[in-house]
């Protein structure tokens, strides 16, 4: 079921509320956050954490969305890379925390847990809203 008012575009991506608990955390430890949903053989499909800066997004990365922190804290951008998102256009990523290690260089790795991807499939409505809004790419930000 979709947490958007009808007939509003809904979002790509939200957060469960532990996972916006240790991005606030992870942010006022390093600074402004992104975050890039691996799809690399050695991580699995792991959203990675890093500082704003640190990771070089592609032109075809595509722009999920954005998670908002407490204020004055920055949203934090999420990205996937393309031929990943024609995959999972058709889902809202779900951000959530679990225990255990964080994946590779992930700024969550020494906090004991790890940030973890769950899915929910859009609806044909909400399929049709999204489709009438194409995310943005790495290449509208160069």
């Amino acid at each position: 079921m979709s947490d958007s008012p009808a007939g509003a575009t809904p979002d790509r991506v939200v957060a469960r509320p532990a996972a916006t608990e240790l991005l606030t955390k992870l942010t006022e430890m390093h600074g402004g956050l992104m975050i890039h949903q691996s799809g690399g053989c050695c991580d699995g499909s792991a959203p990675m954490c890093y500082p704003v800066g640190e990771y070089r997004i592609g032109q075809r990365d595509v722009l999920v969305g954005e998670l908002e922190l407490p204020s004055p804290l920055p949203p934090v951008r999420v990205w996937i890379a393309g031929d990943q998102f024609e995959v999972w256009k058709h889902t809202q990523l779900i951000l959530d925390v679990v225990p255990g290690r964080g994946a590779g260089f992930s700024l969550e790795a020494p906090e004991g847990v790890r940030l973890l991807s769950r899915a929910r499939a859009f609806t044909d409505a909400e399929n049709d809203l999204l489709a009438a809004t194409p995310p943005q790419t790495g290449a509208d930000f160069d």
